[in-house]
């Protein structure tokens, strides 16, 4: 069934409506339809397996992002080649010896967790993380307590269900917060 939308006296036909629904039974199914018209056309691609190898090889070389710091202590964004999310490092200083702070390859077994956005406090000393499962717009937003040595410790507060939002710290440290939207019918506690 097409919805028609009314915007300012012109109207809008959105046929495909139904497909903003990831998890209704028809999206699912059309998905699956999709998955296999794709699959069966690259079965009978036969260059199908150069292309895969040639993007492999000029994707596969280490990327470094700028170092920044925060408080005492540097961090950047490192990804090895192949890895799907780069992995954020720390260091005490620029000649120190990096440790990983987050990686998150490694939120999920199925790789379908990716960090979305990373905000530190200005002393360094907390770091917010907002995670986004599957693809979807609503993430949830972790704290992450940052030692004077590096040491990262996941705390138990999160907000979930949040969308479209940028979160801050105030400048004494002493608090962060975000501007979003909530699933509707749901609170964050």
């Amino acid at each position: 069934m097409s919805i028609k939308d009314d915007y300012h006296g012109t109207t809008v036909s959105d046929p495909y409506r139904w497909l903003e629904d990831p998890d209704s039974p028809e999206t699912k199914s059309f998905v699956e339809a999709q998955n296999q018209l794709t699959f069966k056309a690259f079965e009978q691609c036969n260059i199908l397996g150069r292309f895969k190898k040639k993007l492999t090889r000029t994707f596969d070389y280490p990327k470094y992002g700028c170092p920044f710091k925060r408080g005492d202590l540097y961090f950047y964004y490192f990804n090895s080649g192949l890895q799907a999310q780069h992995v954020l490092y720390v260091q005490k200083t620029l000649d120190a010896e990096a440790k990983v702070l987050l990686d998150p390859n490694t939120l999920s077994s199925d790789g379908t967790v990716a960090l979305s956005q990373v905000t530190f406090s200005p002393n360094g000393k907390y770091l917010a993380h907002s995670l986004s499962k599957g693809g979807s717009d609503w993430v949830t937003i972790k704290v992450m307590m940052v030692s004077p040595d590096g040491e990262g410790t996941l705390l138990e507060d999160e907000l979930k269900y949040v969308k479209f939002t940028c979160m801050a710290w105030t400048h004494d440290n002493k608090a962060g917060g975000a501007y979003t939207s909530l699933k509707p019918g749901l609170t964050n506690t």
